[in-house]
């Protein structure tokens, strides 16, 4: 698929930048094809792998069902946003923003050892100093109830704010 270029070039992130921007971010909006048409946004935690091909990977967990589960199993294509900085500047009628949007094809991680790495990537994220064997512990615990998702992207664009732009170039 070809994707679509940024209308507003002069605000594009270099790659490396976004990547970034994946690799600090916490959380993101993961949106998917959902019931009867409507788009599915879901708030998210989030691991990024660079290891997952030429832009790399998003790593999730999910519950075993729900509508994030259902709308997968439809359609494979998905969207993800991390927002990296928001701040509002009332006075000027704007916002100082910064945030990266991916499009990929997500898939369940159902061979154990690339659900195993994936959780572990996960809980290392989150909890870098969690004693290993309590690491595995809990992740034994939720295990059987667990689902791991991998979103290998496809496209990855950032952008800022103008008034990000001109100060990066000065």
């Amino acid at each position: 698929m070809e994707f679509r270029p940024m209308r507003r070039k002069k605000q594009e992130l270099p790659q490396e930048e976004a990547v970034a921007i994946l690799r600090r971010g916490t959380s993101g909006v993961l949106a998917l094809a959902g019931d009867g048409g409507y788009p599915y946004a879901v708030p998210l935690s989030y691991a990024y792998d660079g290891e997952g091909g030429e832009l790399g990977r998003l790593i999730f967990h999910s519950a075993a069902a729900g509508h994030k589960v259902d709308a997968i199993a439809r359609d494979d294509r998905a969207s993800f946003c991390v927002i990296d900085q928001d701040d509002v500047a009332p006075e000027k009628f704007t916002t100082r923003f910064r945030s990266v949007i991916t499009f990929g094809r997500i898939r369940v991680l159902s061979d154990p050892a690339e659900k195993r790495a994936a959780i572990e990537l996960l809980s290392r994220r989150y909890a870098p100093d969690m004693p290993r064997e309590a690491e595995a512990a809990e992740i034994e615990r939720f295990w059987n109830a667990l689902l791991m998702f991998e979103l290998r992207i496809e496209h990855l664009s950032g952008k800022e704010a103008i008034e990000l732009t001109h100060e990066r170039k000065r």
